[in-house]
């Protein structure tokens, strides 16, 4: 079973930019949600996914993602997307081994950032950027699930 082990933070500083790639845009919308998944279409650069995801909170949920047509995904996310969409460039920075996803998002959810990095295992180390700041795994407000229905400008 597929699985995903993700953290997320705040950003207690600008300065991963220094160390940032030159990041992609990336488009997401949720067509389904319940008490146990999502479903979700993201459109990143000129890639498109599907993506089935546990509804767990927590930093491990299961997740499957299956590359669609670009098309496909541009007519569900007009057609067939709860909105508003998700709109953010994510930014990669490399430090000490793991590979940090930085989203800095658009739209309604405009000035909110936040840093991830993928684990193979829950209690794997990793070594703590000096421009993280708060962790926020556990908070549901920063799921990008939650941000359709709760976006950052109305908090």
């Amino acid at each position: 079973m597929p699985v995903e082990i993700e953290r997320k933070f705040l950003l207690a500083n600008d300065d991963w930019r220094a160390s940032a790639d030159a990041g992609v845009a990336i488009r997401q919308g949720y067509l389904a949600g319940s008490e146990k998944s999502s479903v979700r279409v993201r459109i990143a650069g000129e890639q498109a996914n599907l993506n089935i995801k546990s509804a767990t909170l927590g930093v491990t949920r299961q997740e499957y993602e299956y590359p669609i047509p670009l098309a496909d995904a541009h007519a569900m996310l007009d057609g067939l997307a709860d909105g508003p969409l998700i709109e953010k460039t994510r930014y990669h920075v490399q430090h000490e081994g793991h590979t940090w996803e930085i989203d800095v998002f658009a739209g309604d959810n405009q000035d909110l950032v936040v840093a991830e990095i993928e684990l193979a295992r829950e209690d794997e180390p990793f070594a703590r950027p000096p421009w993280l700041g708060e962790e926020v795994s556990g908070d549901p407000r920063y799921y990008n699930v939650c941000l359709v229905k709760h976006p950052y400008k109305d908090w």
